[in-house]
């Protein structure tokens, strides 16, 4: 038996109850992790709340872990017992110990925490194919990210400015703002305040952006396809605010021929040789110092409800961590 936060029906942060769980041993291509830290992402709480459809009738929230290898079964080659290994998963991993697909493991570099790894992992991997493939960022590009001061932000900033990008973002205080400008942005536009689509217009010289990074959703979609110049490509990767209504392909025609796309991350970690090709980047731009982790926030595995109802109430910043 093991403890995990296990969820008999969709709801608030209280629908995760600390409950015992039965473990067994480790099946054919499976290995057995003694999770060390979990981090906490908005994906935890579109499934908890029932957003994203349950796989079965119970769940265990949670998408990225770090820990120890300490079982595998038969016809596994990559990793072995005692290995520090992280992962990204749709769900699962707010328990003390879990079976996982051996191929869905990625060793931890030295020089890496559990703790910094597991707050980054699902983070850097979405800022990783956001550049790269959502649309393949250029130098003199100017790309405007919401959320700024989150997860994604911060590590978004950094990389836009190791790609020689100019990156603009949004932020809801002048603390979050002046915590994004320190992560690569160069100007940072506190939505409370000022209207961030004419803010756009004024840094950008009236032409737009390249691209938009939008995981707010409902609040802000409408505004980001204003910040487009034309032909330019609004991504939305998430819905914090609320899921987006109302859009229709005729307002990619009233921008300016922009386009848009929803990106799944799993999409583009499916095949293993993909996953470790976007880790790789990843952790070396994390072990190099080009992208730098704030040291995240810590909690209990059995707080995870406190974190959730942190999380959506938007006072987190940077990376949330549940210690095991």
């Amino acid at each position: 038996m093991m403890k995990a936060m296990l969820a008999a029906a969709p709801g608030g942060p209280d629908a995760m109850v600390w409950s015992d769980v039965e473990l067994s041993a480790p099946g054919p291509g499976e290995v057995r992790i003694r999770h060390r830290a979990i981090g906490v992402n908005f994906i935890d709480v579109y499934y908890r709340s029932g957003l994203y459809p349950w796989p079965e009738k119970t769940l265990i929230p949670g998408a990225e872990a770090a820990g120890v290898i300490t079982a595998v079964g038969p016809d596994v080659h990559d990793v072995a017992i005692g290995d520090r290994v992280a992962y990204v998963s749709r769900f699962g991993a707010y328990c003390e110990e879990r079976l996982i697909e051996a191929d869905r493991c990625v060793k931890i570099p030295d020089g890496l925490s559990d703790t910094v790894v597991a707050g980054s992992l699902l983070k850097g991997l979405t800022a990783q194919y956001l550049v790269t493939s959502s649309y393949c960022v250029k130098p003199g590009d100017h790309i405007l990210v919401h959320a700024a001061a989150g997860g994604v932000g911060l590590i978004l900033g950094q990389w836009l400015k190791a790609l020689g990008a100019h990156a603009i973002g949004t932020a809801g205080s002048p603390e979050k703002v002046a915590l994004a400008k320190a992560h690569g942005y160069e100007h940072v536009i506190d939505y409370r305040r000022d209207d961030f689509v004419k803010a756009v217009k004024e840094i950008t010289g009236g032409k737009g952006c390249a691209a938009v990074y939008d995981s707010v959703g409902a609040d802000t979609w409408r505004g980001s396809l204003q910040c487009l110049k034309k032909r330019g490509m609004f991504v939305s990767f998430g819905q914090s605010s609320g899921m987006i209504d109302g859009f229709k392909l005729s307002d990619l025609a009233a921008h300016g021929s922009i386009s848009a796309n929803r990106p799944v991350l799993f999409d583009y970690v499916e095949e293993r040789d993909e996953l470790l090709a976007r880790c790789a980047d990843l952790f070396s731009r994390l072990v190099s110092g080009a992208v730098r982790i704030k040291e995240p926030d810590r909690r209990p595995l059995s707080d995870a409800a406190q974190a959730h109802a942190m999380l959506e109430g938007r006072q987190t910043t940077g990376s949330l961590v549940l210690d095991v």
